[in-house]
């Protein structure tokens, strides 16, 4: 890992309120940018089911038509009965009944195939984003909020599943029923028909007018709630802290207080869009008041039928709701976009590159190990030089460590080895090969490295162990294993190799973790090693097994050390000091010491507690 303090700063995007979706929280309502682009990338998405989205429109428009039909029946049913024609009326009964029957069978049917579209869709950006995100370089890695990328996989993505399953149905049928209806209202009485627009144009504007009044509360309510998930998460993560400090109550405190203020806002956000539905229902209830009314006098005028108040009055019903239903889902249309923008800004960004011109030169098997650094220059943020004509000569099999304070570039030297970050300026070459001629994937099978922190997966450990070599036959895990020290410890866990592991290897020591990773990297039989800091997270006993450990793992190889204690490196063929990004020392570790400089410093401060 690079340097921390000289990295560029992560981008930490603000959090975004959270809402309740059918998967837990989702974001609300965020506007984007580019709306027409992005909606078209989302569209090309499940135009990649192009027949699974023509036969929804197709089962959409069926249904339309079957809604649109099922007024007019009741009409001509209800008119049969005034001129007592009850052969007809049964006639339209059963029609009626079988268009209710189809209705609801087709409706099953849109649900099936909007949850396909949807799953089928999002399945396919959240691949396409995941392959991104493995092929990021790791400077882009380094400087996003690792959370943020998270909840463009999860949140961004959910939020769009939701706004396809839920709103390119609706919107299409509601599209085609405000239409028919309208036309049907107007062959019927464009009298009437002004009257029920008029009502509908109230209700929107009404609606408007309580939504802004609303969102403020709701808007609150998930930042609060989003807050008091994070006060969770941190009690959790850090309770041993708490404990620790015996801050408990203080703990209990701020929590109650944060829930009193999201309890206090979701109340009042509760009663207003409570009272929304009420509100809308009187308004709409006076429309149909005013139909009726009208309608009647129509009717005694003999202008008109009742079954056609009947009907107009459905049909009424039929014109508003799709209008009110875009404008409930204009919120999440908004977000889905929103959050396709964010997901499709991650797509765009450009992959690691790889130019390995002269890789045919670079042959695994011939690797000796000969590294050479050449005035290499390198900043992580420009114009913050981290190594400064860093030059170093390393001969095949030789055990070289470096050290130096925090900060002054030693874990650099490693990122630039394996070129997890370029070089601004100067030259690396292994055997005489500038790595920048050598494909990435050979040049890190070449590398093995052991980090300070262990990385372990949720898997077997047999699986941990042989993760750079899958096709490894059990007897060659469990040799390395024994060179790494962790077979005594594998063999006493209740399933052995098969174990699996908890997140992150938790149900392991710190110290057994690392003897794995060390496993791991004798199995992989790398040509150059580099262990950094190792084993400065673990108790000396523990130490003087995984340097056991280390020293096999070492045999014949060319290592790089980075090490804080400096009691792992004593016996290093070479010491290198960085200082301020620059060699400032190099020689043995008596060589060192004689010289009474930077290197003899750090081992008095370290071991004899003398201050310089």
């Amino acid at each position: 890992m690079a340097q921390q303090q000289k990295r560029p700063a992560a981008v930490n995007n603000p959090p975004r309120p959270l809402g309740k979706g059918p998967r837990g929280p989702v974001l609300v309502h965020e506007k984007p940018k580019d709306v027409l682009g992005t909606l078209k990338r989302i569209l090309s998405y499940m135009g990649r089911s192009k027949y699974i989205f023509f036969i929804l429109l197709a089962v959409m428009l069926a249904i339309t038509v079957l809604n649109l039909a099922a007024p007019s029946l009741q009409q001509k049913a209800i008119d049969t009965i005034s001129g007592v024609d009850y052969k007809n009326l049964v006639k339209y009964l059963i029609i009626l009944g079988l268009v209710y029957v189809l209705t609801s069978v087709i409706t099953y049917f849109q649900g099936w195939f909007s949850a396909k579209l949807s799953q089928t869709t999002v399945k396919i950006m959240r691949t396409d984003l995941f392959r991104k995100i493995v092929t990021l370089p790791i400077r882009y890695i380094d400087t996003h909020n690792h959370g943020d990328l998270m909840s463009r996989m999860t949140n961004d993505v959910e939020n769009i599943s939701n706004c396809i399953s839920q709103s390119i149905g609706s919107l299409f049928s509601g599209v085609l029923t405000i239409i028919g209806s309208l036309v049907i209202m107007l062959y019927y009485s464009p009298v009437l028909t002004l009257i029920s627009v008029s009502t509908i144009i109230l209700t929107v504007l009404f609606t408007s007018v309580m939504t802004k009044f609303m969102r403020k509360y709701f808007t609150r309510q998930q930042i609060l709630l989003g807050k008091l998930d994070g006060h969770i998460e941190e009690m959790v993560v850090g309770y041993k802290t708490v404990v620790s400090y015996s801050k408990e109550k203080d703990a209990i405190d701020k929590f109650n207080k944060m829930s009193d203020s999201l309890r206090k806002t979701g109340v009042k956000a509760q009663i207003c869009g409570g009272s929304m539905g009420p509100l809308m229902n009187i308004v709409s209830n006076v429309g149909f008041v005013l139909i009726a009314g009208f309608g009647g006098y129509f009717a005694l005028k003999k202008i008109i039928s009742i079954g056609t108040i009947q009907a107009f009055i459905l049909y009424s019903k039929q014109f508003s709701r799709p209008i009110n239903e875009i404008a409930n889902q204009y919120a999440q249309i908004q977000t889905a976009v929103a959050g396709g923008e964010r997901i499709f800004a991650v797509m765009d960004e450009e992959s690691e590159k790889d130019d390995n011109s002269n890789d045919r030169e670079f042959i695994l098997d011939n690797v000796s190990g000969n590294i050479s650094f050449k005035n290499i220059n390198f900043s992580y943020v420009q114009d913050k030089p981290v190594l400064k004509g860093f030059n170093l000569e390393i001969k095949s099999g030789q055990k070289i460590a470096i050290v130096g304070a925090t900060g002054s570039g030693k874990t650099t030297v490693v990122n630039l080895l394996t070129r997890f970050y370029d070089i601004d300026s100067g030259e690396i070459e292994i055997d005489g090969v500038n790595i920048k001629d050598i494909s990435k994937n050979k040049l890190r099978e070449t590398i093995g490295i052991v980090l300070q922190d262990t990385v372990l997966f949720s898997d077997t450990i047999r699986s941990n162990i042989a993760y750079a070599k899958p096709q490894a036959e059990l007897s060659e895990i469990e040799s390395a294993a024994k060179t790494a020290n962790a077979d005594r410890f594998i063999k006493r866990l209740p399933d052995g190799y098969e174990t699996v592991l908890s997140e992150s290897g938790s149900n392991l020591s710190q110290g057994q973790r690392q003897l794995l990773a060390i496993a791991r990297a004798v199995l992989a039989d790398p040509k150059i090693l580099i262990l950094d800091e190792a084993t400065s997270s673990v108790d000396t006993r523990t130490e003087m097994n995984i340097q056991s450990a280390m020293v096999a793992l070492m045999k014949n190889r060319t290592s790089l050390i980075i090490a804080h204690r400096l009691s792992t490196i004593i016996d290093a063929d070479k010491i290198i000091v960085i200082d301020d990004g620059r060699v400032v020392e190099q020689g043995n570790h008596e060589e060192l010491l004689e010289q009474k400089g930077c290197y003899y410093n750090l081992y008095q401060n370290q071991f004899a507690g003398i201050a310089t």
